[in-house]
């Protein structure tokens, strides 16, 4: 009797027997051939086994991952329910605003203040080297500071608004280095709606009311100052105009002054020109000092 060849299927598909076990992870379906070189030919899969199913099972099983990780998908799905619900993010929403109160809007002026004196104060000091010594020998003896009170307000203690000042402070010597000196501060009691802000650099200057003209503008511009009258600049001379103005709805009362040797501002929060002008003469003499 013959021998049984010992591959009694060469030019055939395996045998039926062999089908569940041969075939491997969905990822590899070529091996399970054994080495025919239908194995490594990427189209063998697609006859593989009895073309009724065409391996139509386990492609379902490949799709079975699939279908856990949409499974997977649906899990994070349900935290974006709970935001859908407003908890996490409702709650902190509604804080912020209590908290800032009108700080945010009075920091949000300081800056704005900063920006209009560091610009003129940069200009003027670069003009003054042709000035004749002469008629800049007083000028040079003009200094600003914050002092202690002002107009009978103490310093504010607040450690933003200290912090906003200090910073105002830092601005102005770097955008005005030849500065002679520098003054920033705020002052009164911010939750009695008594608070007063001053900002001012003293130089040389050629040109006062070229300065003056240059910083009403762009405060006209920053807040919302729609006139700015000429007003009585006291004792130390120069140039002053005051203007009513608002920020983020807040009315603001806004004097400046130029003169030879410095350049400087005030401003009320809450109150009107009307009143900041009753006082300004006052608080300038306490801000500036010459000779």
């Amino acid at each position: 009797m013959s021998q049984p060849p010992s591959n009694p299927y060469p030019g055939s598909y395996p045998p039926p027997q062999q089908q569940p076990g041969g075939y491997p992870p969905p990822q590899q379906p070529g091996p399970q051939y054994g080495g025919y070189p239908s194995a490594p030919q990427q189209p063998s899969p697609q006859y593989g086994g009895q073309p009724g199913q065409q391996y139509g099972g386990y492609p379902t099983e490949q799709q079975a991952p699939q279908y856990g990780g949409g499974y997977g998908s649906e899990q994070p799905a349900s935290p974006y329910g709970y935001l859908e619900t407003g908890q996490p993010q409702g709650s902190p929403a509604g804080p912020p605003p209590k908290k800032k109160s009108n700080l945010g809007r009075i920091l949000l002026i300081t800056l704005a203040v900063v920006v209009v004196l560091c610009l003129g104060g940069a200009a003027v000091l670069w003009f003054a080297a042709k000035d004749e010594v002469g008629d800049v020998v007083d000028a040079t003896k003009t200094r600003v500071a914050a002092p202690a009170t002002l107009g009978g307000r103490a310093k504010v203690t607040d450690a933003e608004l200290t912090s906003a000042a200090d910073e105002m402070l830092a601005e102005m010597k770097k955008d005005v280095p030849d500065a002679t000196s520098t003054a920033g501060g705020f002052y009164g009691n911010p939750a009695k709606k008594d608070l007063v802000m001053i900002a001012a650099a003293s130089g040389v200057m050629a040109n006062p009311k070229g300065e003056l003209d240059t910083a009403t503008k762009d405060l006209s511009t920053e807040l919302a100052v729609k006139e700015f009258k000429t007003v009585e600049p006291g004792p130390l001379g120069g140039d002053a105009r005051c203007g009513d103005g608002k920020a983020d709805d807040v009315p603001v009362g806004v004097c400046v002054w130029a003169d030879r040797g410095s350049l400087g501002m005030i401003i009320t929060y809450f109150k009107s020109t009307a009143d900041l002008q009753s006082e300004f003469v006052t608080m300038r003499g306490e801000i500036e000092q010459k000779g």
